[in-house]
């Protein structure tokens, strides 16, 4: 138990509060949900997109709350001792750093950003810290794991009383290192607020988010407060230097006293992991990697041009933190298939295409699935893809770009419409794909350089796979390891995976 004036000394002059409540109760708990409050808890009343903690208090004091954290002092009498603080989801994460006693500090703790590829750098990165000996935990997109406990992910990056409980639990079960990614959504939100990292990097950055970010420019600072606040004194910084605005992230990271490691495929650019030649096959990846130690040839078992780029940042990362060579290698050859990235589905039975599941959903993803995907099928490439709901709406036509450029044939459907018309975004979508020919759904099957319009996901997976042929290769873009269809403001059961392999049934039948 800690004293509620303990939490509060722990916030900085722009969250604390005007005044001091007089009473100084013992804190059993946190909690940001009223209807998860304990006897002793602090209630920290959050606005929500959906709702807001303020309307909650009562509710949350009939439970036990003994002290309640708002950013407007309650008007109703009767409730337990109420601090008013600027604002509630910002002081949050100082409040969750002391409860939990900063877990961070203890861990060797692992951060990427990038708009793309975090997800896959950070599975390579948790599998060579398991070849190192280092017992390894993953916060992400598809999961969180650790020590046998695995549990599906909410957000990118947690909440921040979240992910501080998630990193005491990790140290409590003997977690040394932890690898996360971090969003731009947790670092402009201060999810990540007070979280210190031994290690912090970037693997890309184009165009998503928008809708929240508003610019590239606001998207692209909100990603440089990771390495400009957010890495320990004496930490290292990973910059893929092929992404353009390199020199902006390393003069961020310089700012904030961290060491600069730059991660490069590109033939002649100086950087301290340079990888020197790669093959890329539907069984994996072959590449040799100049580092500062010498070469090394890794064999990688995820499919993907675009993975040599994650591979480089993830070796990068190991490198800035002095992991042998050999246990690099070990490593990211025993890195697993990551969920719903480049996810080939189906056993390729005689006569079926290659059908891949994957989560792109910007048209840099897009663009890099479909190139990676062109020179290892002999036949056609047929793309199904959406675009979400309530998002950027301008990369839509971008999207499909992508798609006519180098797809022959594409289906265009539904992925978590969320509370827009179906119907209007399917049409703001297929302004870009004027490089193709509009046909038909009968008609697909012996068209060439053709889209066709499927509203249904189901139907759109079934039509493109009934269609391939052998030596076909079917991606189903967009949604990747997710299992739901958000429609309106439900989440339906839906998972592309599943969805292609009843697909591939009838296909074999």
């Amino acid at each position: 138990m800690i004293r509620l004036g303990a939490l509060l000394d722990a916030l900085p002059p722009e969250l604390a509060p005007k005044e001091r409540p007089p009473a100084d109760p013992g804190i059993a708990g946190v909690t940001i949900d009223s209807r998860r409050v304990a006897p002793g808890d602090l209630f920290v009343a959050l606005r929500g997109a959906n709702a807001d903690g303020h309307d909650y208090l009562a509710e949350a004091a009939a439970l036990g709350a003994v002290a309640l954290l708002v950013d407007t002092a309650p008007c109703a009498g009767g409730l337990p001792t109420a601090v008013v603080v600027p604002d509630t989801r910002r002081a949050l994460a100082p409040i969750a750093v002391r409860f939990f006693g900063d877990p961070a500090r203890e861990l060797t703790l692992i951060g990427v950003t990038g708009t793309n590829g975090k997800t896959s750098t950070t599975f390579l990165v948790e599998s060579i810290l398991a070849a190192a000996g280092l017992a390894p935990g993953l916060i992400g997109t598809v999961e969180v794991r650790y020590k046998g406990e695995k549990r599906r992910a909410l957000n990118t990056t947690p909440e921040s009383l979240e992910l501080q409980r998630l990193l005491r639990d990790m140290r409590t079960q003997g977690v040394a290192a932890a690898v996360m990614e971090v969003s731009s959504h947790g670092l402009a939100l201060g999810r990540v607020a007070g979280v210190r990292f031994d290690a912090a990097a970037l693997t890309n950055l184009t165009q998503d988010h928008l809708d929240f970010h508003g610019d590239m420019e606001a998207y692209a600072e909100a990603k440089a407060q990771l390495f400009r606040h957010h890495v320990k004194p004496g930490g290292v910084a990973v910059v893929n230097l092929d992404e353009p605005r390199a020199e902006r992230f390393l003069a961020a990271a310089r700012a904030g006293g961290a060491r600069t490691l730059g991660v490069t495929r590109r033939p002649g650019v100086a950087a301290e992991v340079r990888v020197e030649a790669a093959h890329v096959s539907l069984s994996g990846v072959a590449a040799r990697l100049a580092l500062p130690s010498g070469p090394l040839e890794v064999r990688l078992p995820l499919v993907g041009d675009f993975n040599v780029e994650n591979l480089a940042v993830a070796v990068g990362i190991a490198v800035g933190l002095g992991i042998a060579p050999e246990r690099i290698a070990a490593g990211v050859a025993g890195c697993p298939q990551v969920p719903g990235r480049m996810e080939r589905v189906g056993l390729g039975a005689p006569g079926a295409p290659v059908v891949l599941v994957d989560y792109a959903h910007t048209p840099d993803a897009v663009e890099k699935l479909l190139r990676a995907v062109r020179p290892l099928t002999s036949g056609r490439v047929i793309a199904v893809f959406g675009c979400g709901g309530d998002r950027d709406r301008s990369k839509r036509p971008k999207m499909a770009e992508a798609v006519a450029r180098f797809a022959d044939l594409a289906v265009l459907t539904s992925d978590n419409p969320r509370t827009e018309d179906p119907a209007a975004i399917l049409r703001e979508v297929a302004v870009g794909l004027s490089g193709l020919r509009r046909v038909e759904k009968e008609e697909l099957a012996g068209a060439s350089r053709a889209w066709v319009e499927c509203g249904d996901r189901r139907e759109a997976i079934a039509l493109a796979i009934a269609v391939a042929r052998a030596g076909d290769s079917v991606v189903i873009a967009g949604k990747g390891h997710e299992d739901y269809q958000i429609i309106g403001r439900e989440r339906l059961p839906f998972d592309d995976r599943e969805e292609a392999r009843r697909a591939l049934r009838g296909h074999a039948s």
